[in-house]
């Protein structure tokens, strides 16, 4: 059985042996080739002085372009950049001064000259004082474009700098001030039985249809005996009429009157205030109990309450 076993996996077929050598072939080139590369690829030499002599150049063009132009310095007080004249210029060549006690704020240009300072660099100091620059410290005179180092060093012990916190009356500038009145804003009063729908749409939360709308009201009413009737215009909000109830009067009191001993239902019943049950109620008792005499005759109707009387009394007449 094992024999049997081991003939019939490990016996090889002809193709098969060929492929398995040719594969373990390949794989002893892919491992040996490496080490074959230096015998075929020889690296370039370098030629350590040349490098160096090539870094040396390198650092002399750096050099160069340094110096060939002014050093910047920054003040660390104000963050103010400056520059030192470049020596090739001959800029930097020092000037021989007498040393003494002084203001650069007062100073004229023949005490600077005295101090040793050149002409370019006093005409820089006093364009800078004429367009209202101050120095307030002595390490403030490192601003100056063109003065050295070690020029700042020998004067900044002699700087002395009077007040300059207190303004001279030259320095104070006087505005003048204009007072102005703020105007009060009156709006006008509408006469609502008068006014048209331009008065009414100049109103605030008012517009062409709701100004339509309150015209039509008052029309159907006969006119307002009050100002609160405008609140029951139809699709007027309360909250709008409670900003603008304030902007009307009733000068004209005058209202078209219904004459109940006279009119018809069909007439009475187009009042906002009567339609056809109380209208009907009326002409009815009318003709039971003939004309009335009175308009509270009304109120021995069942249908008018006092509330209504109240409401329905100004637009009705008997003669």
């Amino acid at each position: 059985m094992w024999k049997h076993f081991i003939s019939e996996y490990l016996n090889f077929t002809k193709k098969e042996r060929a492929g398995t050598i040719a594969l373990l072939l390949l794989i002893a080139i892919l491992i040996i080739l490496p080490f074959l590369f230096p015998f075929f690829i020889h690296p370039k030499s370098i030629d350590p002085t040349s490098f160096k002599s090539q870094i040396d150049m390198l650092s002399i063009k750096q050099a160069d372009s340094i110096d060939r132009y002014a050093k910047k310095n920054y003040n660390d007080d104000n963050f103010q950049s400056f520059r030192e004249p470049d020596e090739k210029n001959g800029n930097s060549k020092k000037i021989a001064g007498a040393l003494f006690y002084f203001d650069p704020n007062t100073l004229d240009v023949p005490g600077w000259k005295k101090l040793g300072i050149r002409d370019k660099t006093i005409a820089t100091i006093k364009n800078y004082i004429a367009k209202g620059g101050k120095f307030y410290k002595p390490a403030d005179i490192q601003k100056i474009w063109g003065l050295q180092e070690d020029e700042v060093k020998k004067l900044i012990p002699f700087v002395q700098i009077k007040n300059t916190n207190t303004i001279s009356s030259t320095d104070k500038k006087v505005y003048e001030t204009t007072t102005y009145e703020k105007l009060k804003y009156v709006s006008a009063i509408i006469d609502i039985n008068t006014a048209d729908t331009t008065a009414l749409i100049a109103l605030p939360g008012i517009g062409s249809k709701l100004s339509q709308r309150i015209l039509i009201f008052r029309d159907k009413l006969g006119g307002f005996c009050k100002v609160e009737q405008i609140g029951e215009t139809y699709g007027l909000p309360d909250s709008t009429f409670q900003k603008i109830k304030d902007r009307f009067s009733i000068n004209n009191i005058f209202v078209n009157k219904i004459n109940i001993n006279t009119a018809t239902v069909d007439e009475m019943k187009t009042h906002p205030y009567l339609r056809y049950a109380l209208a009907n109620a009326i002409v009815q008792y009318r003709l039971q109990h003939g004309i009335y005499i009175l308009v509270e005759d009304i109120k021995k109707i069942m249908l008018v309450t006092e509330d209504i009387f109240n409401k329905i009394a100004p637009y009705l007449k008997v003669n």
